[in-house]
């Protein structure tokens, strides 16, 4: 009998160890003494949090399925945990699952779903599609060009698509037609090039628009519910924008420099858009009632706080219900419900729940003293604790892939690290810069979900991706640093 390969032995099921090794994690916390300082309420919620963070990072059950097991954990070891405000009882398994399944009622959890359904109604009429097409069409053939044009249909789709994927989604399979028309293969230099380019632009552009990425929505709700305030979408705009912008440039250059093609010119690739153009057809009404919408969505977004009153999460909902209602809208509820990942509603709601309880236990308090109080960060300039921070956050960020769960896990201990520091106005600032660095997905392709659907594509390999991830985490960290010590603080964010 002729002995497989390594590269033919099938790969070894490993989940069922790292389900066996979360619980083990989880039982082991429960079951260790109680510090003094802690209660048994905040010790089982950190164990809880372990069991999460390891489902989290080896992905050994869908997120959905976590979130489902995070609540069945949270009622179930909470409730049978003594009441902190009377030792004497128990917390009840009742009060227990109102913390499990507080997040539902967050406001960032509404404005996920909402955004959910914006990239919806974006998929449902193939918007996105057009605009991406229209302009690629303007930027002409030359690949450096096109590698502009990629980065500029990144950038301008953030604005109107809240969805990471559902915009590599719109604008990778584009890219890889113009590579075909050329006659080069999906794994050709050149569709390696455009391909990672657009992905990378939509990881920076993460950071730099409020509504570009969930893990930020999942981050304020945090911010809001522990310091009483939230961040405009102007404001975010404001702070995280320029470092966008400059890090777009940055892009470019690196991508041009280091991923060189076959071909200097793509012959035929403007014939190819205009005939996918062609084949969409003239602007439908549903497209028009959709771009009025995005357009008035924008402008209120960009407003809030300034003309009006009203917030994101209000102004996102109210026109989520203008189109599913019939005639004015661009799609019906029968069409939509197909479209919504719904578990990821349910993810995003337990996350903060789990968040929201490490910290009213104050178990998020006690890890972050333990943690980072080793470290000496009060006795630290606040320049170098960000400097620390943001690479942990960076390195940790390698384990995930999932920036909205490293949002869960994380956020709770910067908030709670912020009051230990004492930093008085500068929490919101201090915290909000941690939440631009959990963006950064820059690194690997199983650093995010946009990644992993440009690189099941074929068109690049880790090695092609680590030329261009390398360099950009590294600018994009210093940047953090720059922009710290002098633009954050001209502007007041610190």
């Amino acid at each position: 009998m002729v002995e497989k390969t390594a590269e033919e032995k099938p790969k070894r099921n490993l989940r069922p160890v790292y389900i066996f090794l979360a619980f083990a994690i989880l039982i082991i916390i429960v079951l260790l003494p109680t510090p003094g300082d802690l209660s048994v309420v905040g010790q089982r919620t950190l164990a809880i949090l372990a069991f999460a963070v390891v489902l989290w990072m080896t992905e050994a059950v869908s997120y959905p399925v976590s979130a489902a097991m995070i609540i069945g954990l949270m009622a179930l070891l909470l409730g049978l945990s003594p009441n902190p405000e009377n030792p004497g009882e128990l917390l009840g398994t009742g009060d227990a699952l109102s913390l499990a399944l507080a997040g539902f009622s967050n406001s960032a959890v509404a404005l996920v779903a909402a955004a959910l359904f914006l990239a919806a109604a974006m998929q449902a009429t193939n918007l996105h599609k057009r605009l991406a097409l229209w302009i690629l069409s303007k930027v002409g053939t030359k690949t450096g060009a096109i590698v502009f044009g990629a980065i500029i249909v990144s950038i301008v789709l953030a604005f109107f698509v809240p969805s990471a994927t559902a915009r590599a989604g719109a604008v990778v399979p584009i890219l890889l037609g113009m590579v075909a028309a050329f006659g080069l293969p999906v794994n050709s230099r050149l569709a390696a090039l455009l391909v990672i380019t657009a992905v990378q632009s939509v990881s920076i552009w993460n950071v730099g628009i409020k509504t570009g990425a969930a893990q930020n929505l999942v981050a304020l709700g945090f911010m809001e519910n522990e310091f009483g305030e939230t961040v405009s979408w102007s404001a975010w705009f404001l702070y995280a924008a320029p470092w966008s912008i400059i890090m777009s440039v940055v892009l470019y250059f690196v991508m041009i420099k280091l991923i060189k093609p076959e071909t200097k010119v793509v012959e035929g690739g403007t014939e190819l858009i205009q005939k996918d153009l062609n084949e969409l057809g003239p602007l439908k009404p549903a497209e028009i009632r959709l771009i009025v919408v995005s357009l008035a969505l924008l402008l209120l977004w960009s407003t809030e706080e300034i003309l009006h009153p009203f917030d994101t999460t209000t102004v996102t909902i109210v026109a989520i219900a203008i189109l599913l209602a019939p005639k004015v809208g661009v799609f019906d509820w029968k069409t939509v419900e197909k479209m919504i990942p719904w578990g990821t509603i349910i993810v995003f709601a337990v996350g903060i729940a789990l968040g929201s309880t490490l910290l009213s236990t104050e178990a998020a308090q006690w890890l972050s003293d333990k943690v980072f109080g080793a470290m000496g960060l009060e006795n630290m300039p606040l320049l170098a604790t960000i400097a620390l921070l943001s690479l942990f956050n960076i390195l940790i960020h390698l384990g995930f892939a999932s920036a909205t769960s490293l949002s869960s896990a994380l956020i709770p201990i910067f908030i709670a690290l912020a009051t230990t520091l004492q930093l008085d106005s500068n929490e919101i600032g201090f915290v909000l810069i941690q939440q631009f660095v959990i963006s950064f997905g820059f690194l690997l392709p199983v650093s995010a979900p946009q990644n992993m659907l440009a690189y099941g594509t074929g068109a690049f390999t880790v090695k092609d991706f680590l030329k261009s991830g390398v360099p950009l985490t590294i600018i994009g960290y210093l940047l953090i640093l720059l922009f710290s010590a002098t633009y954050w603080k001209w502007i007041g964010l610190l």
